[in-house]
């Protein structure tokens, strides 16, 4: 690993009450002397102590500063680490961050400072990725999940189950190296409880990935009905602003409108479509294709359908359309006088939930939001003890695992020799590894720290 000094902006690049310059490595406190004044040296200041003074760029000042002293290991980098907390303009922020390159370290780069504190033992590799989790986490499942991964948990998972495998593979080891003392008789089955065990833990680690990916990267869904039904206005709603045009013309939506909702503590991906029906208009015709597209490819479907008008061959198509998948059936302009009422449109619809709502009152959108948190979470959330796979790379390397572990099981029930168990044993082993980051490569590190953000 380099072990030069490194320096960047650690906050957003935009105008604010405060920025933050952060620089860690061997020659931190040097660098900092260089280009600080106050009333004592950084070099000799106790760790974890903050100091007032100026950045100076030889006699001129560049800016009022409070700077933040911490000594190694007892930062977040394992590394000696000095904090510039200046103000936040960003033409001050370079111009701190410049005297710092100039006076002898070097621009960090994206992800550096996470991934000097994973090589240096700070945190795993599961605890890292949690890092950029947490930054880009845009509701409060998200948010709570990836505090829970930076907390540890998954790593203490992964390393009580790597802990059984290990134990069940120096066993059959040491007997193999010695068969005069050790015996594996027998053994095989004392091995496949074990194992059955273990592939339990991990097949619930692999089943939370839905509700993971649910609550990282939110439900795609998309919005159908016929022209004029109010999916517009519902999109709108779920927005907070007018995001889509609305009128009483029939057919104004005729491409894909995209936005990203929050519906209460959960993320939509929603996409308004336009309206289903048979057109001979061309135009309108490719809107009504590509909402049949994505209707097919959608996580959850919302279907609108106008309370105040019959059902017609249009709404048959659409209830073809949306066979066994995730729909919610929406019966829009409630405050209007209806001609389908929920008990006519279940008879129709079959098992599909029925809320009524009305976009123009905005009512019927907490009824909505309850229906989808019991569809894609099943049962309350709890961050305590519950384990969440939010990462497509961790859930593969758990699949990857299973797989060696369903060998063990596979090589125990034909009666193969227990060198056959020590090397499927071994790769599950290796597969979990990966998750911790204790025994991935490289490549795989470069390429998981630089989609960080730059400054972390």
């Amino acid at each position: 690993m380099k072990k030069d000094t490194i320096a960047a902006i650690s906050t957003g690049m935009t105008n604010s009450g405060i920025g933050i310059v952060r620089i860690s490595g061997d020659e931190v406190f040097d660098i900092a002397d260089r280009i600080y004044k106050g009333k004592n040296k950084i070099r000799e200041s106790e760790s974890h102590t903050i100091h007032y003074g100026h950045i100076m760029d030889g006699s001129e000042t560049i800016d009022e500063v409070l700077v933040m002293v911490m000594r190694a290991p007892r930062t977040f980098t394992g590394e000696d680490t000095v904090e510039i907390n200046c103000h936040g303009g960003t033409f001050v922020l370079r111009r701190v961050l410049e005297a710092v390159l100039n006076n002898g370290a070097r621009a960090a780069e994206p992800g550096e400072f996470t991934k000097r504190a994973f090589l240096n033992g700070k945190m795993d590799l599961s605890q890292a990725e949690a890092v950029i989790d947490v930054i880009n986490s845009e509701n409060e499942y998200a948010l709570q999940s990836s505090i829970s991964q930076l907390k540890g948990n998954i790593k203490n998972k992964i390393n009580i189950i790597r802990n059984k495998i290990i134990y069940h593979t120096a066993f059959i080891e040491s007997a193999l190296d010695d068969p005069e003392h050790i015996s594996v008789d027998g053994y095989g089955e004392t091995l496949k409880s074990s194992a059955e065990e273990i592939i339990d833990e991990l097949e619930i680690l692999i089943r939370s990935a839905d509700n993971g990916r649910v609550m990282k990267e939110g439900i795609n869904t998309v919005i159908v009905g016929k022209p004029n039904a109010g999916k517009s206005s519902l999109l709108n709603v779920l927005s907070g602003h007018e995001r889509a045009i609305v009128t009483d013309i029939e057919g104004t939506t005729r491409d894909i409108l995209e936005e990203q909702v929050k519906l209460g503590e959960l993320s939509l991906n929603v996409i308004d479509t336009a309206g289903i029906r048979r057109t001979d208009d061309v135009i309108e015709k490719i809107g009504v294709d590509r909402a049949q597209e994505y209707a097919k490819k959608a996580d959850l479907i919302i279907y609108v359908v106008d309370a105040s008008k019959e059902l017609d061959e249009n709404d048959d198509k659409i209830l073809r359309l949306i066979t066994d998948k995730n729909t919610i059936i929406l019966l829009n302009k409630s405050d209007l006088d209806t001609v389908i009422t929920a008990d006519m449109m279940k008879k129709r619809a079959g098992d599909i939930p029925v809320i009524s709502v009305s976009a123009k009152e905005e009512q019927g959108i907490r009824e909505l939001e309850e229906k989808v948190k019991e569809m894609f979470l099943k049962g309350e959330i709890s961050f305590n003890d519950q384990i969440y796979i939010t990462n497509v790379r961790q859930k593969n390397a758990l699949s990857e695992a299973l797989e060696s572990m369903k060998k063990v099981i596979q090589s125990i029930d034909d009666g193969m020799p227990e060198d056959f168990y020590s090397i499927d044993l071994m790769d599950a082993y290796e597969s979990l590894g990966s998750i911790t980051g204790e025994s991935v490569g490289e490549d795989l590190i470069n390429e998981i720290f630089s989609k960080f953000c730059m400054g972390k």
